[in-house]
């Protein structure tokens, strides 16, 4: 069994969903920050729909598992050295974050899926949120989950829960080993961090999740099942009874907002620092951030914003649309190392190499000057902000139908973005 988490390692993230009527539009409104090890990169990679042979074979972080016949394309906030991603959104407006959990369920250092993979599988592969979650526990109880999850020698493993989200509901699904409990939201506002949260109200289940706890002696067979009373630890790491607090804030954070939440609004709260829903304490921070707004009118697009780069409070959200002829933004794909990357070679991360991409490059800068200059940093900090306040216009526009992308323009929109954010600090520095 893998010992509970080190007050130094990376175990706290916090997703959001918002549903009529808590969402100011008609919309579905989700958001997360990763919170990871602090130098590591997270880049964002897109990887279009594809058609694939009978029998063949996926190679994940540490597995292969069974291919499917067709896969969706998908835009995906990802630490640069895994397979899988931290949070990212498909063709058909399904979004997937996930979080660190750890419960009464052991945690192995055996290497299988890890969370990041099944979100991403997850993507590829369902064209709703729940088709989405049968796809990640299907798996989930295949393969199993385990490995480490962090770029390091010495093994970092936990447990995931995930919120999935589409055009018209959104499912919270938590696990514990291959167990798993899945609540169905349809309207109103939630949010989950690094605990268990699923109560009485569970949609569905593991055919043996309550069998278990009783055989484990966690549950009577008699009393109300309580999923997250029953298979959270008794004695919880302080990193995750720090959670609470922060999975409190964001609660209350939400029901402030309730009525009126936006993909503005949302961008806010994933800056909150009072509460460390922003976070940047010890070895770790936030890495990187996701807003997505889905529109119940289907005709109507589903539009990304990503950062690409931490700290959300000092970055931008540029907004990405899924449309004909969309293709990869190389200022924001991370250096690839094939057989060579040191999570390809045995043992593992036994060495390091240099991940970070372009606009990586050009942020971290940016935030030297930021802190090294005040005035100069203001003037720099402005810049993001009209920048980002572009991209919301342009999707209030979009949505309001008073503006029209041709499909040229609709496909190079998060490459613009990009461009125009690169040369903020390049004009800065």
């Amino acid at each position: 069994m893998a010992s509970p988490p080190l007050p130094d390692v990376p175990c706290s993230c916090d997703c959001f969903v918002s549903l009529p009527p808590a969402s100011a539009i008609p919309a579905v409104v989700f958001a997360k920050n990763s919170d990871r090890p602090r130098d590591e990169v997270q880049e964002v990679v897109l990887v279009p729909s594809g058609t694939h042979a009978p029998g063949s074979r996926l190679q994940c972080t540490y597995i292969e598992v069974d291919q499917v016949e067709r896969t969706h394309a998908v835009i995906l906030s990802r630490p640069a050295w895994l397979w899988g991603a931290e949070m990212g959104a498909n063709e058909h407006g399904v979004c997937i974050g996930n979080e660190a959990v750890w419960t009464q369920e052991p945690v192995g250092q055996e290497e299988a899926l890890l969370g990041m993979d099944l979100l991403r599988l997850g993507l590829e592969r369902g064209s709703s949120a729940q088709e989405a979650l049968k796809v990640i526990t299907n798996l989930l109880e295949q393969y199993g989950q385990g490995g480490s999850c962090r770029e390091n020698p010495t093994p970092f493993c936990y447990h995931n829960t995930f919120l999935l989200a589409d055009r018209k509901e959104a499912w919270v699904l938590e696990t514990a080993g291959k167990l798993w409990a899945a609540q169905r939201i349809q309207e109103g506002a939630r949010n989950i961090s690094n605990q268990l949260s699923i109560g009485t109200d569970i949609t569905d289940e593991h055919p043996e999740l309550r069998a278990h706890a009783q055989k484990q002696g966690w549950w009577d067979g008699q009393t109300t099942f309580d999923f997250a009373h029953v298979f959270s630890l008794v004695h919880q790491p302080v990193r995750m009874e720090a959670a609470k607090a922060r999975f409190k804030a964001g609660r209350e954070l939400l029901k402030q907002y309730q009525g009126g939440i936006t993909a503005t609004t949302m961008m806010g709260i994933l800056r909150n620092k009072e509460s460390g829903i922003c976070m940047n304490s010890g070895g770790f921070r936030t890495t990187a951030s996701m807003v997505s707004v889905l529109p119940q009118d289907s005709s109507k697009p589903c539009v990304h914003f990503l950062t690409a780069t931490p700290d959300p409070s000092r970055s931008v959200f540029k907004p990405f649309v899924f449309g004909v002829g969309v293709t990869q933004a190389p200022q924001v794909f991370s250096p690839t190392f094939g057989d060579k990357d040191p999570v390809r070679t045995h043992p593992r991360f036994q060495t390091q190499v240099d991940r970070r991409h372009p606009l990586y490059c050009g942020h971290q800068a940016a935030l030297d000057l930021m802190e090294s200059d005040q005035e100069e940093g203001k003037q720099l900090q402005k810049k993001q902000q009209d920048l980002e306040q572009e991209g919301q216009e342009t999707l209030r526009k979009l949505l309001a139908g008073e503006q029209s992308l041709s499909p040229q323009e609709i496909a190079s929109l998060f490459q613009a973005f990009v461009e125009k954010e690169s040369q903020v600090y390049g004009q800065q520095l």
